[in-house]
C-alpha cells in the first residue's frame, strides 16, 4: 500500500485498519480495508457513538462497545483523506500495531491538509519496501 503527503511511503501490508478520532465529538471511528490490485476494499467499519456528522447506518449493530456496520464501495483508487492540524492524525493499524501517518510524513500541516492512499505492488519480497506504487 502506498500513502502519500508531501512525501511518499510505501507500506507491504495486505489489509489494515484506519483509525482517527471525529474532530468535534473526539469519537474514535475504524475502518478495516484489504489491498488489492484494484484498489482499497472497505470491509467493516466501527465507530463508538453518534454526533455531529456521525449517523450511524441502520442495519448497525452494537457489539462491545462500538456500531459495527458495513458499505458497499467499489474499491478506492486512491483513497483521499483530509489531513489538517486541526483535525489530529490518522492511524494506520497493522501487525497488531497503530502507528500515527506522522511516522512516515510528518505532521499535519495546513500546507498539506490532504493524505492519498492506494494499492500498489512491490516489486519483490527482497526489495522490502522499495516497490512500485
Amino acid at each position: 500500500m502506498g500513502l502519500a503527503g508531501a512525501v511518499w511511503a510505501q507500506l507491504p501490508v495486505s489489509d489494515f485498519t484506519l483509525a482517527w478520532k471525529h474532530t468535534i465529538e473526539h469519537i474514535r471511528w475504524e475502518e478495516d480495508y484489504r489491498v488489492t490490485a484494484e484498489g482499497l476494499v472497505l470491509g467493516e467499519a466501527r465507530v463508538k457513538g453518534t454526533g455531529a456528522g456521525m449517523e450511524i447506518p441502520d442495519d448497525a449493530v452494537l457489539r462491545e462497545g462500538s456500531w459495527h456496520y458495513h458499505r458497499q464501495l467499489a474499491p478506492l483508487q486512491p483513497l483521499r483523506l483530509g489531513r489538517t492540524p486541526e483535525a489530529g492524525d490518522y492511524q494506520l493499524c497493522f501487525n497488531q500495531r497503530c502507528h500515527s501517518a506522522s511516522e512516515w510524513l510528518g505532521p499535519p500541516k495546513a500546507s498539506q491538509p490532504a493524505l492519498e492512499l492506494w494499492s500498489c505492488e512491490l516489486d519483490s519480497p527482497a526489495s522490502k519496501g522499495a516497490g512500485k506504487g
